[in-house]
This record gives C-alpha cells, structure tokens and sequence, in this order.
C-alpha cells in the first residue's frame, strides 16, 4: 500500500502557520532528541534514511529525513506535536506514510526508553484552559475543523457526505461507490437497533451533512437535528429540501445542552470524542433526559484502551493542536462508568468494526490526494494539504495499528 503526499511547501505563511514556519530554539536538546529517535527507529522497525542515503531500503518501513537539524529540534521542542509539525513543514517524509505511522504506533509504549517513560507527563504540553468545551469553547472548536469549506469535505468524502465509519461487507469494493453503500449500511444498522420508523420521534445530535436524518425521515420518522456548525446545517437544510423532507426535518444551531423535549430515540454518530472528558457527564445526562423510558440511544465512537485513555486525557497533542481541538477519544469501560453513575441507560448491544474505519479513511486519502489541485483552488496552501495528508494517514494508521477502534453502541432508558 504505497502513499503519495502533497509536495512540500515551497515557503510555509508564517501568519497562517507560525509554528511551522518557526523552528525551536532547542540545540542542546536536539541531541537527546536525534538519540531518542535512533532509539524509537530501531524499536519500531523504521528506516531513518538521509539526503546521503538513498539506498532504495530493505524492506523495512522508511522515514525519509530532509532537514535533519530541524527535525530533531522540533521532536526536542514539542515531541510528537514537533514530530506533525516538521512533517508539515516539508523536513521528512517517507514513501508509505501509512506503514510507517502503523508500526510506530504498534510499538508506541516501547518508543521511549522505561526508565525516562515516567518523565513524558512532564515534559510534553498539557492542555490549555482554551481546549475546555464550555459553550463557547464547543461552538469554536466545531467551527474550527467543520466549518473549513462544504466544497474541501465534498472533495473526498462519498456522495452520502457522510464524515464517520462506513461499514464494509466482503462485497464492497473499497472505492467511493463502495463507501458510499457501507455508509448507507452503517446508518441503517443505527436506524434499526434504535427502533427508528414510521412515527418515531428521533433527535440526532451532531448532523453532519444530514445523511442520517434524510434516511430516517424517509422511514417515516420526524426528525429534530442539532449542530454547531453553520456551514453544515446549511448543507444539510439543503439536502433535506432536495430530497422533498423538509416537513419531517428540523435541522438546528443549537448546543446539545440546550436541546429540550422528549424523543422516542435519540442518535449520536463519532460526537462524544468532541465533548471532552469535563462534559461527559452533561452529555450522558442530556442523552438520558432527552429519550423518553423505553426509549433508545444509538451512539457511534471512536475507542481507545481503558489504561491508553487515563495515560492520555491530559496529553495536548498534535491533533489537538491543528485538527480536533478540545476532544478526547472514550474507552468503553468510560462510557459505561458515565452511565451507570448518571443515567438509566443501559447497554443493549455493540458492535466493533476498526478495520472498517481503516478502509474508510484509505478511500478518503485517496480522494484527497487525487483532488489535489481542486484544493488549491479552494485556497489552501501546500501547508493545508500536507496537514491534511498527515491527518487522515495517521487516524488509518490507529485503526490498522488497532491502538483505537469505532463501536456502535445501543443502549435502552429503563
């Protein structure tokens, strides 16, 4: 599985992108650092290959370093934020990115060596007060990522406009028309185990481009959809009126926290990673308070291991920092906790499908890389590109990895 990334960028906007643009001041620990890196390289597995060493390799995934002094500074600086940052910046790259980032991530406990381990809580960034998701923080956050372009997103994603994990059979072929029918697949099974029909009142909390609500509307169900982007609920009004449900369809600006009334289901697709562990228990408490007894919830998430979760929750992370801010991915055993603690929902069924959430994010890195130049003509530098590039390459690679997994989940209020 070869991978092409965007060219680097021939000079990085220091206004738009002054991190990457900025290498740290870091000399004396960049040697630590390039020692570190040889150490973590030869854990994993990896190459590091040099502009001096263009042996075409081994067979062992390879990184390929640019701009060395820079690179090691940055990893010294910021770690694996550095690390995101000099990739931006044009000053390594590797000929699969995908196979590289899989294998760091296999090994990713054993990168740094045991003894220092316990020194990464105080040396990497913690997260500032700015990543909380108070209201407003909430509404910034979603803007920040979802409110980019309608037309950026419509560039790789299937004809559904769908933004979450498809759900593949054996027969769909991993293309856009095959993600397209495992997208429809993914939804439906959601629809199902949620008890979605004809009369049903259903609340969707987080529209996306409106996919979900238009199938459920089209089962009968009336639909209430709420979203903190305006450039999607936009979208979404508009898919809906073309699909001739309008009257079956409300979709809103509005906070979950702020939604009222009582619905017979309520569905939530890939939202609680954006809530942040702070508002868990607002957001289990509103998903209790909003589906009536008897009633169901039908979530869709992205996981991660229990123990992986707690070592994490404060880390400030590169995707922090340039893709999601504000959110952490939940282990199950979380969410459980959150629900038996605050709510009378109890789960009734899941499903785990990773792997599929690995192919989904192939197909979209595909489509973005082969839409290359229609980004650009969207207004997004190189910068953007190799950002973007990085972003879906390193998500496919934690799937693959099986460092984080995707659930749909049901659950019943008692």
């Amino acid at each position: 599985m070869t991978t092409t990334s965007p060219h680097p960028p021939a000079a990085v906007d220091a206004r738009r992108w002054p991190d990457v643009a900025r290498v740290p001041d870091a000399h004396l620990r960049a040697r630590a650092a390039r020692a570190l890196g040889r150490h973590a390289a030869a854990r994993a597995g990896v190459r590091l290959r040099t502009c001096a060493d263009r042996d075409p390799g081994d067979g062992r995934p390879v990184l390929d370093l640019y701009d060395e002094r820079s690179f090691y500074r940055r990893l010294a600086a910021g770690g694996l934020i550095g690390f995101g940052e000099s990739y931006m910046a044009g000053e390594w790259d590797s000929p699969d990115l995908v196979t590289l980032l899989t294998r760091l991530a296999e090994v990713y406990e054993e990168l740094v060596p045991r003894p220092l381990q316990p020194l990464r809580h105080i040396t990497l960034p913690r997260r500032p007060a700015s990543d909380r998701n108070t209201r407003r923080g909430a509404r910034r956050h979603i803007s920040h990522h979802y409110d980019l372009s309608n037309d950026l997103f419509a560039l790789f994603l299937d004809r559904t406009m769908t933004y979450s994990s498809a759900l593949f059979t054996d027969g769909d072929p991993r293309d856009p028309e095959g993600l397209a029918r495992a997208q429809e697949r993914k939804i439906d099974r959601l629809l199902d185990g949620a008890a979605v029909g004809e009369g049903t009142r259903l609340l969707e909390i987080g529209t996306g481009w409106g996919e979900l609500a238009v199938r459920a509307a089209s089962r009968g169900a009336r639909v209430t959809s709420v979203t903190l982007s305006a450039e999607q609920r936009d979208l979404a009004r508009e898919r809906v009126a073309g699909a001739g449900l309008s009257e079956a369809v409300d979709v809103q600006l509005c906070d979950y926290r702020d939604v009222e009334g009582t619905y017979d289901a309520v569905i939530s697709v890939e939202m609680v990673e954006a809530v942040g562990e702070r508002y868990w228990p607002a957001y289990v408490e509103a998903l209790d308070r909003l589906v009536r007894p008897g009633g169901r919830v039908g979530l869709q998430s992205i996981t991660m291991e229990h123990q992986l979760m707690r070592a994490s929750r404060g880390s400030y992370t590169w995707m922090h920092k340039y893709v999601f801010p504000g959110g952490l991915i939940p282990s199950v055993t979380a969410i459980e906790e959150q629900l038996v603690e605050r709510s009378s929902l109890a789960i009734t069924d899941r499903r785990a499908f990773g792997t599929d959430y690995a192919d989904t994010l192939r197909v979209w890195r595909e489509s973005f890389t082969d839409s290359a130049g229609r980004v650009r003509d969207l207004g997004f530098d190189e910068t953007f590109a190799r950002m973007w590039f990085f972003y879906l390459a390193y998500c496919e690679a934690g799937f693959r990895s099986r460092i984080i997994d995707v659930e749909q989940i049901i659950l019943e209020r008692s």
